[in-house]
């Protein structure tokens, strides 16, 4: 195959392959020399479209240029004519300022030349009045020598009588003065805490009788005390210990007494031999365990009563330890009063006073709920309640109205809130209604006593009578020693003693009388 080929067909091949080749390159070189010259055109027209643009931005370049250098001619010129105007109106402010000045310069001479005028004339007339008072001197120097030889006194003698006179009528002025505003004062301000105490009590319902600790315990029979003595008296010895309580099996007819200081104990052993008499059942074993379950019922008791009383006065943030004090009053009385129901008393007075007036209820509710809450804890802690139950507020957290309500309201520190009034009051109130409180036949006596030695300690008081079981005290004075205006420092002098120096529900009311008595004879 190879053999076949000869040399004239290579050489034909390979001038064919040379033919296209150049062919090709002319083809190629003819395709590249249009490509050139559209390319040129294509230039040419992009050059000049691009310089007719810029001919276009110049002249609009131009145009803008004109147009704001004309605005900024106009604004120069607006201006230029705004700070000619402003300068010309101050000008003229200048002028009519500098004309006004002139005026008020022309006045102010006229008026110096009338004052230069009327000084003159002022110093003429000043030394004509004192050429006057020395001649009104010398002749007031004659008369009063003339009045002294008529009247047959000196002047320091005449002025010591007038100055005497005049201090004697103005005290007794000022004392009538004094006494008509201090009534006045007094009337006003007892019709309206009357209004306001009225509509505090007409809000609170509360019973008239007084309460007391149970202390008797009624037997189905007689035949029962010897069960509770029992054998060689094994079963009241145990009672008795368990208890802390003395059981006084005496004659009385089905009935036995339990005596003991502390109600809380008197009122445990009371429901202990009430269960153990209505069960039968009465031996030293049987006895500790029914007094361990009246205990625990008894304090049940107290937190219930405890727990009732915040939840109708609407506190709930109470420390637990002051809870716990609260519900030992439920078995606490004072003058046969039972304290928790006093204290609730006294926030409901306190709160409904307190509306009336525009003041904290709330507060006005807690310190009057805690104010006597010490008395829980004189049974356990020596001092006064009132000492006992702030040292407990103060550890319990309470606020500074709560202690000062504690403490004012007997009177041991001022009072610093409005509430604290509200507070005492409340207490007055609570512990002077009818029935509230009983008192002692030998305190009654010593307080009258003392109310009538308060009074007969002035001098010039002829007679007291304590009246209306030591509600209001009249005392009698003698005209000669005491006189009218002196009565109502009397009475003032008195009534700050009482409560000074006495201890007393409500208020006493210090009547002085003076009588004017003439005597003659007919014979």
């Amino acid at each position: 195959m190879l053999e076949s080929i000869t040399l004239p067909t290579v050489l034909l091949v390979i001038a064919g392959v040379l033919a296209g080749g150049i062919a090709g390159i002319l083809i190629e070189r003819r395709g590249l020399s249009r490509a050139r010259s559209r390319l040129q055109t294509e230039g040419r027209g992009i050059v000049e479209s691009a310089r007719q643009e810029a001919r276009s931005v110049r002249k609009a370049a131009e145009l803008e240029g004109r147009e704001e250098a004309q605005q900024l001619r106009e604004e120069g010129a607006r201006e230029a004519e705004r700070r000619r105007t402003e300068l010309e109106r101050l000008e003229q402010r200048t002028l009519e300022r500098s004309e006004t000045l002139e005026r008020k310069l022309e006045t102010i001479d006229q008026r110096q030349e009338r004052l230069d005028q009327r000084r003159d004339l002022i110093e003429k007339e000043r030394g004509e009045l004192e050429a006057r008072a020395s001649g009104l001197d010398e002749r007031d120097r004659e008369l009063a020598q003339k009045l002294e030889r008529i009247a047959g006194l000196s002047r320091e003698e005449a002025r010591r009588e007038l100055v005497g006179q005049i201090r004697d009528e103005a005290r007794a002025d000022a004392a009538q003065y004094v006494r008509e505003s201090r009534e006045r004062a007094r009337g006003e301000a007892e019709r309206e805490a009357r209004k306001i105490i009225s509509q505090a009590i007409e809000k609170l319902s509360v019973d008239h009788s007084s309460e007391a600790a149970v202390s008797v315990v009624t037997l189905p029979s007689d035949d029962m005390k010897g069960r509770i003595i029992g054998r060689e008296g094994r079963n009241i010895r145990s009672f008795e210990a368990a208890t802390g309580v003395d059981v006084v099996v005496d004659d009385t007819p089905e009935a036995v007494i339990l005596s003991c200081f502390d109600p809380v104990r008197r009122e445990v052993a009371r429901l202990a031999m009430g269960r153990l008499i209505g069960d039968g059942r009465i031996h030293p074993g049987r006895i500790e365990e029914v007094v361990e379950k009246a205990r625990e019922d008894v304090q049940g008791i107290m937190r219930q009563a405890a727990d009732e009383t915040l939840y109708e006065l609407g506190i709930h943030d109470l420390h637990p330890r002051l809870r716990e004090v609260l519900g030992v009053l439920r078995f606490r009385t004072s003058y046969g009063q039972n304290q928790l129901a006093h204290g609730h008393e006294v926030a409901l007075i306190g709160a409904a006073m307190a509306a009336e007036l525009s003041l904290d209820t709330q507060l006005v509710k807690r310190m009057g709920l805690l104010h006597d809450i010490g008395k829980g804890l004189t049974h356990e802690k020596e001092g006064s309640h009132v000492e006992i139950g702030y040292d407990l507020c103060e550890q319990c957290g309470e606020k500074d109205p709560v202690l000062n309500a504690i403490r004012a309201h007997h009177g041991e520190e001022p009072a610093r809130y409005p509430e604290t009034f509200l507070v005492t009051a409340a207490d007055a109130i609570s512990g002077a209604r009818p029935g509230a409180r009983r008192e002692s036949f030998e305190h009654y006596v010593k307080r009258l006593e003392k109310l009538e030695a308060i009074a007969s300690s002035y001098d010039g008081v002829e007679k007291v009578y304590a009246i209306q079981a030591g509600r209001e005290i009249r005392i009698m004075v003698t005209p000669d020693k005491i006189s009218d205006e002196e009565m109502a420092a009397l009475s003032e002098q008195t009534a700050r003693r009482i409560e000074n120096e006495l201890q007393y529900p409500g208020q006493i009311k210090v009547v002085v009388v003076r009588e004017s008595r003439t005597v003659d004879f007919a014979r």
